[in-house]
């Protein structure tokens, strides 16, 4: 299967729009336009359940009159002179927004580099389905595993132009492939289950499906047969698919519209220790084949590697142009887009690795708790409250004793954030690198 992305179309349609937004009566406008093929396949006992293929076009029309602004989306280019008036009629009721704009022509990015993000190896639905088969297969192949939960592979292509009325234009186009299983352990109402899965730009890098069923199949055996905790304090260790989450707070709290609206938990910490010492947290959107890779931000921008932590002290905020303007700081690449405008994102992250590995961190902690997995979202982004409901395996001497389930971890997100140890065991599956992680001193909620 090929992708019919012709990023040099898509760009000219681009900029015709946005000629048609200035002669609607816009003082200036940038259009995003974004298009993608995806296929997935999902396997359950060997057959397949569900195919899903999808292509499409979305456009995003943004236009100035003065300092009013408005946002108009479409399914494609068409009706281009309707769209631009309908914009322009929409902007000029609505209330005024000083701080929004567009980067200045001296801001934009010219060179654009190669990330090497689009794999061009062609993928068909008899592939996918052979390839979720084998994760199913591996993860059914571990003993004690009664039942598949099912099984995935999927591949997208997608492209991404920008333009703007001030001399930008610029596309970039990228693939994903991944494949996911879930097996399940255990009979009737002691069943348990787990999954495991990988997420690559390009296939060769993708992990073989059979070690993702077999992860899947051990996983769920080990959570056979949980117990319940009462309620204590104890050090706790995240693996790194759940400790990405932790990581995930710390960038909601430092985005910069949250700063701008004073409800950033860290918003008087800029310039102070948030990590211990030994951590940093780097945001790198020149990545080669990392699954947030970009050649310059939502608004034309260059995309630059960005330290956001350095040796423990948060030494940025996440600030696109309105952002920026708002708090009186320079825009620093981060703008990212989706729905009406841009808005602040991160990146590629990776957190600094330690030298333990997660077997030397649980015998750290002597006891304690192992967290696997965790459920809901209970964060206060004002305060930093954090409450999580979480299931994993209590640790005594060092080592896993048994798996527990049915608890809540409570505490802060900033003495949380000021006491982690860091692992070496750095996953490399999603946009945020992160290992393992050690909180001190939590609070268990459990029976």
């Amino acid at each position: 299967m090929t992708h019919p992305f012709d990023p040099t179309d898509l760009t000219t349609k681009a900029q015709r729009l946005v000629e048609a937004a200035h002669a609607a009566g816009a003082d200036a406008a940038d259009v995003v336009a974004a298009t993608g093929t995806s296929l997935g396949i999902d396997v359950r006992d060997g057959h397949i359940e569900e195919t899903d293929r999808s292509e499409g076009e979305d456009v995003t029309l943004r236009v100035f009159c003065g300092g009013r602004i408005a946002s108009v989306s479409a399914n494609g280019f068409r009706e281009m002179t309707a769209l631009a008036e309908r914009a322009v009629a929409m902007a000029r009721t609505a209330p005024e927004d000083r701080f929004a704009g567009l980067a200045g022509p001296d801001e934009l990015e010219t060179a654009f580099a190669d990330l090497d993000l689009l794999d061009p190896v062609e993928v068909d639905a008899a592939a996918l389905a052979t390839r979720a088969r084998a994760a199913e297969e591996a993860a059914l192949a571990v003993p004690g595993v009664t039942k598949s939960g099912g099984a995935s592979a999927s591949w997208r292509v997608g492209g991404m132009v920008l333009a703007t009325s001030n001399g930008f234009c610029g596309g970039y186009v990228a693939s994903r492939h991944g494949v996911s299983v879930t097996a399940i352990a255990g009979e009737g109402t002691g069943m348990e289950r787990d999954y495991d899965f990988d997420s690559r730009t390009h296939l060769e890098d993708l992990a073989d499906a059979a070690e993702i069923g077999r992860r899947a199949g051990e996983r769920a055996i080990a959570r056979v047969n949980p117990r319940k905790l009462s309620t204590r304090t104890a050090d706790v260790v995240y693996e790194p698919r759940v400790a990405r989450s932790l990581v995930g707070h710390l960038i909601g709290a430092i985005n910069g519209a949250a700063i701008a609206r004073g409800t950033g938990f860290l918003k008087d910490r800029l310039g102070t220790a948030v990590f211990p010492e030994a951590l940093s947290l780097i945001d790198d959107p020149t990545r080669p084949r990392g699954l947030a890779s970009r050649p310059f931000d939502g608004e034309g921008r260059p995309a630059r590697p960005l330290t956001l932590i350095d040796k423990g002290v948060l030494t940025q905020w996440l600030l696109d142009t309105a952002s920026a303007r708002e708090l009186g700081l320079t825009p620093n690449g981060r703008a990212g887009r989706g729905g009406a405008g841009p808005s602040p994102t991160s990146t590629n992250l990776t957190l600094t690795p330690g030298t333990a590995t997660q077997a030397e961190l649980l015998a750290e902690i002597g006891t304690g708790l192992l967290v696997t997995d965790l459920i809901g979202h209970g964060v206060n982004a004002v305060t930093g409250d954090y409450s999580r409901g979480a299931s994993g395996f209590w640790v005594e001497g060092g080592e896993i004793a048994y798996p527990v389930s049915e608890i809540t971890l409570a505490g802060n997100l900033v003495p949380m954030f000021a006491s982690l140890v860091a692992g070496n065991d750095v996953d490399t599956r999603s946009a945020h690198h992160v290992p393992s992680l050690l909180v001190r001193t939590l609070t268990i909620a459990g029976q």
